[in-house]
């Protein structure tokens, strides 16, 4: 009896010993990268003289035939104007289908990007710089930022890549997904845009405000291939070959944000 009482105890306490382990063997969610802006940086959207249209690019949403088309194939296919042609792709199905058979060649398309590596440079290209010489000053002297000159922003493809207007508009939506940023390849900050925000140049010194227009560095890859519809009776279904893949990055511009570095100085700079 005692026997089988300490065997009793012994299988409970393993029960109650094995969800713990299991719970210290439980792989650790790793959280999703946080964007985060630093102060010196501005949202200057309702200061800017030039109001820059919203780049708004939704994820297209597939029609079902679409959706069955996709699913067929074993690439992925995330390019949204591949999509957009298969939307428009209409097939009537005939119960005398039987032996039908048709190939149809819809060309070699970026099917897909994978993003490995998204950051940001907060002074990726200067746009301004504010001036001002308190040298002769007796106390310090109060500087606002305002933009001298009208400055276009454009970012890019690093290299050269074949259908790259599909692969820019792949990566930027990747991009907008992983910073949550309003982020195009082209921002311009108007002529006399300001910002309230004060800088104090001491007595006795020159001051310097200078103005950076942020960018997000985009980084990973693109897979291409040729893209055939299959119609077999009345089965129809996606063929994807020659699949090859191409390491790519990107410089995609923030829309109507500014960072500003601000520096005192004894001498001119």
């Amino acid at each position: 009896m005692k026997k089988i009482v300490s065997v009793f105890i012994t299988i409970c306490l393993m029960v109650t010993l094995i969800p713990a382990v299991l719970a210290e063997k439980a792989p650790v969610k790793k959280e999703p990268a946080k964007y985060m802006i630093p102060a010196s940086v501005r949202n200057i959207s309702k200061e800017n003289t030039y109001p820059n249209s919203t780049q708004d690019l939704p994820l297209l949403q597939p029609s079902d035939l679409t959706k069955k088309l996709i699913n067929s194939s074993k690439v992925k296919i995330e390019n949204p104007d591949l999509i957009r042609m298969l939307n428009e792709t209409s097939i009537n199905s005939t119960p005398f289908a039987v032996g039908y058979r048709a190939i149809i060649y819809l060309g070699q398309w970026p099917l897909n990007y994978e993003s490995s590596e998204t950051s940001s440079n907060w002074e990726y290209q200067k746009i301004n710089t504010n001036y001002f010489d308190n040298r002769g000053g007796n106390a310090p002297y109060q500087i606002k930022y305002v933009q001298e000159a009208q400055k276009v922003v454009r970012g890019g493809l690093t290299s050269k890549i074949a259908n790259a207007e599909d692969v820019k508009k792949m990566m930027l939506l990747k991009a907008m997904e992983k910073t949550r940023l309003p982020l195009a390849f082209e921002t311009i900050i108007g002529a006399g845009t300001k910002n309230d925000h004060i800088y104090n140049i001491p007595a006795n010194r020159l001051g310097y405000l200078y103005a950076y227009a942020p960018a997000v560095n985009e980084k990973g890859k693109v897979t291409y291939g040729e893209v055939y519809l299959m119609l077999k009776g009345s089965r129809k279904f996606i063929v994807i070959k020659n699949v090859t893949s191409q390491g790519i990055g990107a410089w995609i511009p923030v829309q109507d944000y500014v960072s500003f570095g601000f520096v005192a100085s004894e001498r001119p700079r």
